[in-house]
């Protein structure tokens, strides 16, 4: 049930993102996602765990978890143009696979040490704050390129 509600959230938040960021400043729709993100994580370790809270949470974390594409992509479009963007799309993409790895690797490691997911959940709460911050001062606007000149 919690996969299937994210999997449906996702579908919502991609769109609610998408449509805002036509319309309020991509960077600023980004930070609210990533400390959003780390609110919501940190409301699910404090409050009992039932399985109404964990379809909650999992709503949550769907409607915030792919929200970013569409803002990212934006961004990247703003700034590089959409000639770079499946490249830049890539390379995202890319990182991310190396990042669930670890992810996924760190937290099995984390438990056989310590017992618990705690540390890990730490951790992600961090890197939203983290994120929620990185892209507070991004220029969303295109880099001035010399033009090439024609022969």
């Amino acid at each position: 049930m919690a996969l299937a509600l994210i999997g449906l959230f996702n579908v919502f938040g991609t769109y609610s993102a998408g449509a805002l960021g036509q319309r309020v400043p991509k960077r600023f729709l980004l930070s609210l996602i990533y400390i959003t993100r780390s609110v919501v994580i940190a409301g699910y370790l404090l409050l009992p765990l039932t399985a109404t809270s964990t379809w909650v949470f999992a709503a949550m974390m769907g409607f915030l978890w792919l929200s970013t594409v569409p803002l990212t992509n934006g961004i990247i479009a703003q700034v590089f143009g959409v000639q770079y963007l499946s490249m830049l799309s890539g390379v995202v993409f890319f990182s991310h696979q190396i990042g669930s790895f670890l992810g996924a690797w760190l937290g099995g490691f984390l438990y056989d040490r310590t017992g618990t997911y705690n540390t890990v959940w730490m951790i992600a709460i961090g890197l939203g704050v983290v994120a929620a911050l990185v892209n507070l001062p991004i220029r969303e606007h295109a880099i001035a390129r010399p033009q090439a000149a024609t022969a």
